[in-house]
Formats: C-alpha cells, sequence, structure tokens
C-alpha cells in the first residue's frame, strides 16, 4: 500500500500559521513524523489562505527537503504553481490532480510528460461527482486514453473514483468499492487506485477513526493500491498492516506489525 501523508495542508490551522510565519521547524516536524509512522509520499497543499501561493509552495517544498527525501504530491488547483515548484523537487513528483475534463486533462498531462510525473486522476467531470460505478468507471477509461495519448503509462496514474462522506452519500460506498475494483481491470499494466480517505468520515459524529479504518480494509480488498490519509493515526496504519497482512503481501510473524514497521 503506498500512503500518502494529508497533514502539510493549510487548511490545518498550525500549518497555515507555520507557512505565514516561515516556521520551518513546525513544517519539517510533521514531515519528519509523516515519514517515520511509513509514509512514501507527502502530500503538500498551502490551503486556502496564503497571500503569495507560488513562493509558499516553494518555501514548503525547500522546507520538507532538507529533512527527508521522498516524492511529495503537489496539490493545488493552479498548474503554474505546481510547475514552479516541480523545478525544486529532487524526487519525481505525483501531480494532484486532474479531473476528466478535457481541457484540464490536456493541461496536466502536458506538465507531466514534461517533468516524468506521476499524476492522480479524479474520476469527474463538468457534471459533477458521478453517482454509479458506470460512470466512474467511463471518467476513468478517459482519464487513462488521454494519459496514454501523452505517452504517460497506466500505472503512473492513480486513479480516485471519490470516496464520499458516509453520513450523506452511505449508498456511494459500495459503488466506490466496485470502482476500484473495475479500475484496476482497465489496462496491463493496471493503474493505481487512490482515495482521500478522511472524505469518508468527514461530518460524522464520533468514530471517524473506525469509520475510516473500516473502510480503507475494505477497499484494499477491492484492489486499493494507495490512500491519502493521516499516518499518525496508529490505529488506522495497523489496521492497513493487517489488512496487508491478510491478503498476502506480507509474510506472517508474531510481531507483524513491529516487523513492517522497521521494515
Amino acid at each position: 500500500m503506498i500512503i500518502i501523508g494529508e497533514l502539510i495542508n493549510g487548511m490545518y490551522k498550525d500549518v497555515s500559521k507555520a507557512i505565514s510565519n516561515r516556521e520551518a521547524d513546525v513544517i519539517q516536524h510533521l514531515a519528519e513524523e509523516q515519514v517515520k509512522a511509513g509514509a512514501n509520499i507527502l502530500d503538500v497543499n498551502i490551503g486556502p489562505y496564503s497571500n503569495n501561493v507560488n513562493d509558499d509552495m516553494k518555501w514548503l517544498v525547500e522546507t520538507i527537503q532538507k529533512v527527508v527525501m521522498v516524492p511529495l504530491s503537489l496539490d493545488s488547483t493552479r498548474l503554474d504553481v505546481i510547475e514552479e515548484s516541480m523545478k525544486l523537487a529532487t524526487n519525481r513528483v505525483v501531480i494532484n490532480s486532474t479531473s476528466a475534463d478535457e481541457d484540464k486533462m490536456s493541461m496536466v498531462f502536458e506538465l507531466a510528460k514534461k517533468y516524468n510525473a506521476q499524476v492522480i486522476g479524479i474520476a469527474l467531470d463538468s457534471s459533477g461527482v458521478p453517482l454509479s460505478r458506470d460512470k466512474r468507471l467511463e471518467l476513468a477509461v478517459k482519464i487513462v486514453a488521454k494519459a496514454a495519448g501523452y505517452g504517460i503509462s497506466a500505472d503512473d496514474l492513480y486513479l480516485d473514483p471519490i470516496a464520499m462522506p458516509i453520513n450523506v452519500a452511505q449508498a456511494q460506498a459500495r459503488e466506490v468499492m466496485e470502482s476500484i475494483r473495475e479500475f484496476r481491470m482497465l489496462c496491463n499494466p493496471s493503474p493505481n487506485t487512490v482515495i482521500g480517505l478522511s472524505n469518508v468520515s468527514q461530518g460524522t459524529k464520533g468514530h471517524r477513526s473506525l469509520l475510516d479504518r473500516t473502510f480503507l480494509v475494505m477497499a484494499m480488498a477491492s484492489g486499493l493500491t494507495a490512500v491519502i490519509l493521516d499516518p499518525l493515526d496508529k490505529e488506522l496504519m495497523d489496521a492497513m498492516i493487517t489488512a496487508e497482512l491478510i491478503l498476502n503481501k506480507n509474510i506472517y510473524c508474531d510481531s507483524f506489525l513491529e516487523a513492517y514497521r522497521k521494515k
């Protein structure tokens, strides 16, 4: 399972404050702790409160790379901001993200081709969030085909079927699971599949971690290969590690949780 750490996001007040005040120690601590907890990639999002989007994103990238050397998922609605930050990246970047709209895909995949980047593709277009697995699959096919036109292999894509809050779209959970399974069978090599896990429990009162970790285990059984989550949630990570063991991704030993973390 590819873990994308979600915590360096300006939506969080402490992160937003650290960006504004250039508190490098706060950002670097979050980066180091997430990687130590198992994050393979760090999502980097300056959030909605920045007064200088370009400079803030570049500062984040440089600050993070001083202490950890994992790939970064650059998360912004502005492609110019992503491109300027990609120039500073020491590892291969993930662009987060493109919808299935033609114009957006063209711009994102052109950028991905130029910098040899991976891309998160969301099963979404101008008509809104799809409510059926068939529509999600249709949009995923468009993303894979468009990427191929730019010479980008399917295994450099992370297809996101859009996990929706369980308290307002309960029936969608099953559609998402089926979509994950179908996305993996689209082509060979298979595209990666990814979800933003915290969306599942967003707005619920109590039991957020339980909802998230149960959904994660079920999604993994459906073929999920990557997830955006809080790697500092130990119970969540324990559930992920155990699910990988049961799915025969790792070899059993009595201390399998400790063994995974040492690995």
